[in-house]
């Protein structure tokens, strides 16, 4: 029976690993920063294939999936995994309720978006989002509209490079000024019009993840994983974890979407093969798209 990573999950705040099994269903490994970790690829990375209202359908081809893909999905279920999906609109008659929110990362790094009300903090502790507040709730178009407003009118993205948030965790202002900057641009976003009657308006409440994500200790991030290979190994102290990453004492920087997919083991003795790094570059250079890098 091979457990397969699924990367990174967020429960009540907290990160974990998750795995899962053909016809055995999903568990999770708590992660506590402080903790050493070390494992290691084994074979070849697989499709995990389409996971849709907590059970996962297993890729009917058993897929391989490159290993420095963002994704660990072939082509195949990850079309069917967004015919499903709200961010890539092709299920606008989801009944639930859902709420916008702005999401800060870093100086001058604010997005808007919306989640499910049904999944609490999770989609901002999945993105990273290093200080947070609602907007309002309601229909699933009417703060989509939202979203579109203000993106228009305020001029802030609905997606932030991942490469762009890690480059600038170790050198984050305190956060008292980071919550000025989201509560300055909630106040601009109220005074607009044009919002969906249908929306109930949310007041300001401003949140922060430093906790959760462990930033208060975190080395400034140095090097980033590129790909896992087999017989790759990691091995480390955990510093924190904000998003999909991982970040280590000593500046290296994993995201776990690039452990999805893998059977990960303890490194044994004949584990030699490097793990592909790449430099962190100057956050200038970086691209404003999302992406795994």
């Amino acid at each position: 029976m091979t457990w397969r990573c699924t990367g990174i999950r967020w429960h009540d705040g907290l990160p974990a690993i998750g795995w899962c099994a053909e016809g055995r269903g999903e568990r999770s490994s708590p992660l506590v920063y402080g903790q050493r970790l070390a494992f290691a690829a084994r074979g070849e990375r697989h499709c995990l294939g389409v996971r849709r209202a907590g059970k996962r359908t297993p890729c009917p081809t058993g897929a391989t999936v490159p290993g420095r893909a963002a994704n660990a999905q072939c082509p195949e279920c990850a079309r069917l995994d967004r015919s499903f999906s709200v961010a890539a609109d092709t299920n606008a008659a989801d009944p639930r309720t859902y709420r916008v929110y702005l999401a800060w990362f870093g100086p001058e790094m604010v997005k808007v978006g919306i989640t499910a009300e049904e999944r609490g903090l999770a989609r901002l502790l999945e993105q990273g989002a290093v200080t947070w507040t609602w907007l309002g709730r309601g229909p699933l178009m009417a703060t989509r509209r939202t979203e579109e407003l203000l993106r228009a009118a305020l001029g802030v993205p609905d997606r932030i490079a991942y490469a762009r948030k890690r480059a600038v965790r170790g050198h984050l202002p305190a956060a008292a000024d980071r919550a000025r900057e989201v509560a300055e641009l909630h106040a601009r976003a109220a005074a607009l019009p044009g919002w969906p009657e249908s929306l109930e308006r949310l007041e300001c409440e401003t949140a922060d993840h430093a906790g959760p994500f462990g930033l208060d200790g975190l080395p400034a991030p140095a090097r980033v994983v590129t790909a896992m290979v087999p017989g790759g190994a990691v091995v480390g102290r955990l510093a924190g974890a904000a998003g999909p990453d991982l970040h280590f004492e000593y500046g290296l920087v994993v995201d776990t979407r690039l452990l999805a997919g893998w059977e990960l083991t303890a490194p044994a003795a004949d584990d030699t093969t490097a793990v592909p790094v790449a430099e962190l570059p100057p956050l200038a250079a970086l691209g404003g798209q999302d992406g795994l890098f």
